[in-house]
């Protein structure tokens, strides 16, 4: 099983560089849509949806993205993303997500999948590695903390496994990665200069903060349905929501972040 996963995670990091840095930009959107698509078909399924209503959720996810994507609507729907996270998605968490509330559930889905589509497409390609590594970033030092020094339970309703110490850790791993980028990216490096290291610092614990409240909304709505997985379209893994869950919340932020600094 563990082999199975490294196996896996090195495949779709492989095709991933690949995908981002020899296709054409038009191409990568394309690519994006898929993962749009797929992404809303687990999240129908999740919901509770039948096979027809599934597909047709997936289609209109894919058709949103179609037909956004690079219009003025954007900027607005990654600001009312970042609201969905920040606001909506921890006072849900904090009564329960259930299936009770297939609507807002069905919304929840648009609301992380489509804006994240966005933002991956825009992003550059540079920019857009140095987040996905932020993410990967926080999810491994989040586990090597949680299973070293693990006693306080982040969630233990949601997501047994996680832990405020593990929480920090990944932080910790965040601000060090953050603090290289900052000084080995050149064009970054003449931006984030004396106190705007303070909001450049404040911006990537926000990030890191996202990426763990994306997991934790996944596995809730996993756990609304029983599902141990999102899907098993990824051996090893599970489904495509199971790998991308953090990036569904961290992407809008990031994109908006960079805008912010000048750096797009």
């Amino acid at each position: 099983m563990l082999l199975t996963r490294a196996l896996t995670a090195a495949a779709l990091l492989a095709a991933f560089i690949g995908a981002l840095f020899l296709l054409e930009r038009s191409a990568f959107a394309v690519l994006v849509a898929m993962v749009v698509a797929l992404g809303a078909h687990e999240w129908g399924r999740l919901a509770g949806l039948g096979r027809l209503p599934t597909l047709a959720y997936a289609a209109v996810c894919l058709l949103l993205f179609g037909l956004l994507r690079g219009t003025v609507a954007v900027e607005t729907l990654l600001w009312a993303a970042l609201l969905f996270w920040l606001v909506a998605v921890p006072w849900w968490l904090s009564i329960g997500v259930s299936s009770r509330t297939r609507p807002a559930l069905l919304a929840a889905g648009i609301a992380a999948l489509v804006p994240a589509g966005l933002a991956m497409a825009a992003l550059p390609r540079d920019q857009l590695l140095l987040v996905f590594g932020l993410i990967w970033i926080a999810d491994t030092g989040a586990y090597l903390a949680g299973g070293a020094f693990g006693r306080r339970k982040l969630a233990p309703s949601i997501s047994p496994g996680k832990t405020w110490e593990g929480v920090a850790g990944g932080a910790i791993c965040c601000i060090i990665y953050a603090i290289i980028w900052a000084f080995f990216d050149a064009e970054l490096q003449t931006r984030v200069q004396g106190v705007i290291w303070i909001p450049f610092l404040a911006g990537t614990l926000l990030l890191c903060a996202l990426s763990v409240m994306g997991d934790l909304f996944e596995s809730a709505l996993k756990r609304q349905a029983d599902a141990k997985d999102s899907g098993r379209l990824l051996p090893g893994h599970g489904g495509l929501l199971d790998r991308i869950d953090s990036a569904t919340a961290t992407l809008p932020a990031a994109l908006l972040l960079m805008q912010a600094i000048g750096a797009i």
